[in-house]
């Protein structure tokens, strides 16, 4: 009976304890996720992991944007059947059923890469509902350790819509391609001049794509009028040009309202034309779908056969402004209007074009206006025109979301970025690009005059985007999808070599106009690498410099240097520590306020990023300093200002800060507790008595700050801007010297400065100069 007593007694305080301990590790746990004690503005970046997000939206959202995009995204694929087929027989037709076999290839390319590659797969790969190069270089910057700009945090990868999904073990080909990528130096820097040339294709394509459009549909006068000349299109064509890059300032949001119901009616027009003259001249071209004309055609053409791809390609322009121009709609938006309206009248028009050519072969050179009922002529003709105009619109469109990517991430020189839309994300304006863009269409308009040599250089710029991005799908596929083996393997053999032949046909092409995308392509991908390398050099320079914390406590303490009243905001590009401008500003301006705050503006490899989710703040010891650090995190599509001026919303969140700093004052207060209930039986009411009373400390000393930091604010807020000037070390060698001294300073010197992109009050900005030696 005792001992059945002793045993319950036991029992009880066995339970008893169970309880305590329980009680105690669910504290230990929420202090442990909700206050971490380490610094991490002075640490570098651990691994970073991937979530695909898309947007989500109401159906009727959905069915607008749908509407929308036709205005924006499509004109360049829904009027390449003015130019299709006179661009793949320059030289005439020499067999009939060679116009099988160029059909059959229209057939398959516009289902394989627009339909299947880009809305049923390649969409899929967005970033967000961003869509691009930058957008799958983002992908696999956060899945690996790829990145060459170190400047990340831990609390990053704890972003919403930053997580990526762990490798998967029973695919041991993710992890050890992620880890090639890793520990590859010449892997990191190749796929970064990967995206780099990707995106300056795609600027590229921006040039081309205009100047092509609008010179196809004014040539239609010819056939109206023998009084037209070539001199007359061509001027004609400019004034177009001009025209449209002008309402590019009033935003896509506007322009697609304006453009999307005169592409409706000219997708309807197309297929309407399309079966016309399938069912008038000759229904039996629809046996192309049999593939076996392709190899016919090639049997009897060879080498010309392959030297027309670089003709046939051009049915497909376009189709990387689905991907790209995503940033501005959705992806649901996009595949409904593709699938419903865009694909059936494009392959409805080009099999009606087969059909007319059947009978009337001599008429290749103008296919589209000569196919056209007599009655409908004028008529079609006004809305060829402006379907033309409207064609220029997705690659534009497109190239300011690319630019405003690669700018966010430390790739392309300063720019304005002027958001357009306040009920759509994503839709953004450029101003400097827009003029850069039209100057350059009207000076590939009077240099080449003709369709043909524009369209061999447009055909290079199509085809090298769509293979890099299917590169870049593959790593992608590999690492964060994690597809089966036998998926990817199709996808290559099947997709991947269709446009290797492509690719292959373009090059051939190189001196009658293909040298232009690519010349321009090497251009831009020089300045976009030497900005980034500088960029790149600049932080590693500020952080081998930065201020340590024992320095920075001698110099706040020197007793010639005067507090004043007032709040400090100073900028700088380092996000670990403190600049080392700041030393430098301390010496010739010996007076601190009383608030001090350093910001690092910080692009994160991720689109959006909630406004919650903003600032990143960290204290500089000791308290009684009021000095913080504070991280800015940006994604590539979040624009500055939007939402609410930055440093009220800077005051919010640092006042937030302290506020949820006061629960764990110190990070000892939680484990000498712990220490004491292992000396007694009542620790646990001790720790929790000392820790109520800590708080109380705490509370008492964060209602102090919060009142400083009022009064301060009160006072007047003045914003500190690190402004550092480069130049080449000595000794450096003359590359060196001329990538920092002249390419970078010009560039600098010649774009918009911090202060006009943060948009910062000037009646109480300050910049603080400095000179760095790399």
């Amino acid at each position: 009976m005792a001992t059945d007593v002793i045993l319950q007694e036991e029992e009880e305080e066995s339970r008893h304890g169970d309880q305590v301990s329980e009680q105690l590790k669910e504290k230990e746990l929420v202090s442990s996720q909700k206050f971490q004690r380490f610094d991490s503005l002075d640490i570098e970046s651990r691994s970073i992991t991937d979530n695909r997000h898309s947007k989500e939206a109401t159906w009727s959202v959905i069915l607008t944007l749908a509407f929308q995009s036709i205005g924006v995204v499509y004109g360049d694929l829904g009027t390449s059947p003015l130019y299709v087929f006179s661009s793949t027989f320059p030289n005439g037709i020499k067999n009939k059923d060679d116009i099988l076999g160029v059909l059959s290839l229209i057939l398959y390319t516009v289902t394989l890469i627009p339909l299947i590659k880009y809305v049923l797969i390649v969409l899929q790969a967005n970033d967000n509902g961003d869509g691009g190069t930058f957008a799958l270089y983002s992908l696999l910057c956060r899945h690996a350790k790829i990145s060459l700009t170190p400047s990340q945090q831990a609390e990053d990868s704890d972003v919403s819509n930053f997580k990526l999904e762990v490798p998967s073990r029973r695919l041991k080909m993710a992890s050890r391609l992620k880890s090639t990528l890793e520990g590859s130096q010449f892997a990191r820097v190749f796929l970064l001049f990967a995206t780099l040339l990707g995106t300056s294709m795609v600027i590229g394509d921006g040039v081309l794509t205009p100047c092509i459009s609008v010179l196809s549909a004014v040539v239609g006068f010819k056939g109206a009028t023998s009084a037209m000349t070539e001199d007359m299109i061509v001027w004609i064509s400019v004034a177009i040009l001009i025209f449209l890059f002008m309402i590019q300032r009033f935003g896509t949001d506007k322009v697609g309202y304006s453009f999307a119901p005169i592409l409706c009616i000219w997708f309807v027009l197309i297929g309407a034309i399309g079966i016309y003259n399938f069912i008038r001249y000759d229904p039996t071209v629809i046996k192309a779908i049999n593939p076996q004309y392709i190899v016919g055609y090639f049997i009897r053409n060879k080498k010309e056969a392959w030297i027309s791809l670089g003709g046939v390609v051009l049915c497909i322009t376009g189709a990387e402004a689905l991907f790209a121009d995503v940033g501005h709609f959705t992806v649901r938006s996009i595949q409904i209007s593709t699938c419903a309206i865009v694909y059936p009248s494009v392959v409805l028009a080009y099999i009606g074009q087969a059909s007319f050519l059947r009978e009337h072969a001599n008429l290749v050179a103008d296919t589209f206006f000569k196919s056209i009922p007599s009655a409908l002529y004028w008529p079609m003709f006004v809305v060829a025109v402006l379907a033309s105009i409207i064609a220029s619109q997705s690659l534009i469109s497109a190239t300011f979301s690319v630019i405003q990517q690669s700018l966010s991430l430390g790739c392309f020189p300063r720019v304005k970025v002027v958001h357009t839309s306040s009920k759509y994300e994503g839709q953004v304006y450029i101003p400097e690009v827009n003029f850069i863009l039209m100057l350059a269409c009207v000076g590939v308009t009077l240099a080449f005059r003709t369709t043909t040599k524009i369209g061999n250089a447009l055909g290079i710029a199509v085809v090298f985007v769509m293979t890099l991005t299917s590169s870049f799908l593959v790593l992608i596929m590999i690492m964060i999808w994690k597809t089966h083996i036998l998926l990817i393997i199709s996808y290559v053999l099947i997709i991947g070599s269709v446009e290797l032949m492509y690719l292959s046909s373009v090059l051939y092409k190189f001196e009658q106009g293909g040298y232009l995308p690519l010349g321009f392509a090497t251009l831009m991908v020089i300045i976009m690498f030497f900005w980034n390398d500088v960029y790149r050099r600049k932080y590693y320079y500020e952080v081998k410099h930065k201020i340590s914390p024992h320095k920075f406590k001698q110099i706040v303490d020197d007793r010639k240097i005067c507090h004043m009243p007032g709040l400090a905001i100073f900028y700088s590009e380092l996000v670990h520590g403190i600049p080392p401008i700041f030393n430098h500003y301390v010496a010739n301006v010996p007076a601190l306020h009383s608030i001090l705050v350093f910001v690092s503006i910080r692009h994160l490899p991720i689109s959006k990023i909630p406004i919650e989710e903003r600032l990143l703040f960290r204290r500089v010891e000791p308290k009684e300093l009021n000095v913080f650090r504070c991280v800015a995190r940006y994604g590539y599509t979040d624009l500055h200002n939007v939402q609410e001026p930055f440093e009220e919303l800077l005051v919010k969140k640092l006042k937030e800060f302290v506020r949820d700093g006061c629960f764990i004052p110190r990070q000892t207060s939680h484990e000498e507790a712990l220490e004491k209930q292992e000396e007694s039986n009542d620790g646990l009411v001790d720790e929790t008595n000392e820790f109520v009373k800590v708080q109380q400390e705490a509370l008492m000393e964060a209602e102090v700050q919060l009142e400083a930091i009022d009064a301060a604010s009160s006072s007047g807020i003045t914003h500190l801007i690190g402004e550092s000037e480069v130049i080449a070390a000595k000794g450096s060698g003359i590359p060196k010297r001329i990538l920092i001294d002249y390419a970078y300073n010009f560039l600098k010197k010649n774009l918009r400065q911090r202060d006009e992109l943060f948009d910062i009050p000037r009646k109480r900005m300050l910049k603080v100069g400095m000179t760095y030696e790399l």
